[in-house]
């Protein structure tokens, strides 16, 4: 299950969903199913939309189903599914509580905390609920465990039936494609106006989101501008497919730099539509780097940037910055280089040094080669077909409706959680009507209304 759109152009939560279909239809019957548009089919496994408010056709899903993957909202979205007795695997690879902190931190302090709320709330029920769970690394299988630790799942019956909890807790990664990148055409070397077939490009591999730091890499391209009028900087998508993913701070924060420095257009250039999944490799291939360079703060200690994983399927060097789990892969495998935090010259000599030397770079690209087999898509899932094959509900699943409800939140939470639209907003006039009678109701709108004139 996916809030995502599936189609040509898909985000990581979509991508992901495809894939593990993709790698469990060999074993077992496979439905993809989306409360977003479906434009994309499969010979392999079904492809169904249910619309969010339609509940009575999930239903229908969740009778045929074994076993039920879900991702973000879909206890909120579907009471079928939260309600479900059948075994629930949750993808936790996201760790949106933690994104929506940066997300939003620039929105008016009650939406503010009413969307991180929303976050915690669903993650809770998921963790208080689920027989398994995927995460994507080392770091985030820490940040799991304690979350599981506090809401009582590492308890007697669990550590009984297996001490190291990975049974519970599985890693499976992002992955990759099997097969290398093919060209089919310039997506930028020739193509993109000022840059040409000989400049070497610097590709930042996808959206730019407020958790990333792309003006400190902006800052780094004008002071490499002058020595170096051959390096260009492009932005794969500067801004989303989804008219639903507003535009971020960061873009505008990015822009206004590149402007102010005098790079757009010479040295730095954004690609102003989201690039098809299927023809990222026709990007990817006329770069020389990849790029990847985010703030210090606690999303980047558990983030999984999928970008990088990208630059490794199509063997670029790359330059990004400290404190990531992908970092560590980068220095200890030399991959690239790894620089400080909002450093731009530290970063303008990473990339400087690996664009004029052309032994460094090869050096760095052969070690792409090697460690790129290691996160293909079958070994990454291997974790989630091997469970799905021959699955079990959880150990102390006797005990999981209790818990579930305990932990599930106030019903204010579970108001705030729900997907925005008529049955969230009746929800609240009832939790306000309930709580302060017309006079409340009509202080929360007044509220709701500047709020809308203000933004």
């Amino acid at each position: 299950m996916t809030g995502d759109l599936i189609g040509v152009r898909m985000a990581g939560p979509a991508i992901r969903v495809w894939n593990m279909a993709e790698a469990l239809a060999p074993h077992c019957d496979v439905r993809v199913a989306s409360w977003n548009r479906i434009e994309r089919s499969s010979d392999r496994f079904e492809t169904v939309h249910v619309r969010e408010i339609d509940d009575r056709a999930m239903r229908e899903h969740e009778q045929w189903a074994d076993v039920i993957v879900v991702q973000g909202t879909s206890f909120r979205t579907f009471p079928s599914i939260a309600r479900t007795e059948k075994i629930v695997v949750a993808d936790l690879y996201d760790p949106f509580q933690l994104e929506q902190l940066e997300m939003n931190k620039y929105s008016p302090p009650d939406e503010w905390a009413d969307e991180v709320t929303k976050a915690v709330s669903l993650l809770n029920e998921q963790l208080a609920r689920a027989d398994v769970f995927l995460c994507a690394s080392e770091a985030q299988r820490s940040l799991w465990l304690g979350a599981l630790s506090t809401v009582g799942r590492l308890n007697p019956v669990t550590y009984t039936e297996d001490p190291t909890f990975e049974s519970l807790l599985r890693l499976v990664p992002f992955g990759l494609p099997e097969e290398p990148p093919v060209q089919e055409r310039h997506g930028i070397k020739g193509t993109v106006p000022g840059i040409g077939p000989n400049d070497r490009v610097l590709i930042w591999g996808g959206g730019i989101y407020n958790w990333f730091d792309p003006v400190t890499l902006v800052e780094a391209v004008g002071l490499l501008a002058d020595e170096h009028p051959e390096i260009k900087l492009f932005f794969l998508s500067a801004r989303h497919f989804n008219p639903d993913i507003p535009e971020m701070q960061a873009l505008t924060d990015t822009v206004e730099t590149a402007d102010r420095l005098g790079l757009t257009g010479t040295s730095v250039f954004f690609n102003e539509s989201w690039v098809d999944y299927e023809s990222r490799a026709d990007y990817l291939l006329d770069a020389d780097l990849g790029v990847s360079t985010h703030l210090w703060h606690a999303e980047t200690r558990f983030s999984f940037r999928t970008r990088i994983l990208d630059y490794l399927w199509a063997a670029l060097p790359i330059v990004a910055t400290d404190g990531d789990s992908f970092a560590d892969l980068i220095r200890t495998r030399e991959l690239g280089r790894v620089v400080p935090p909002t450093d731009p010259r530290a970063l303008a000599d990473a990339i400087r040094e690996l664009i004029v030397d052309d032994a460094a770079r090869e050096l760095a690209r052969g070690n792409v080669r090697a460690v790129r087999e290691e996160f293909a898509w079958s070994r990454a899932l291997a974790p989630l077909v091997d469970f799905c094959v021959n699955p079990r509900p959880a150990a102390d699943r006797a005990a999981l409706r209790e818990r579930t409800s305990a932990l599930a939140g106030s019903h204010f939470e579970r108001v705030l959680a729900m997907p925005r639209g008529p049955r969230r907003d009746f929800a609240l006039f009832r939790y306000y009507w309930k709580q302060g009678g017309i006079s409340r109701v009509r202080e929360k709108m007044a509220t709701r209304k500047e709020r809308l004139e203000r933004d």
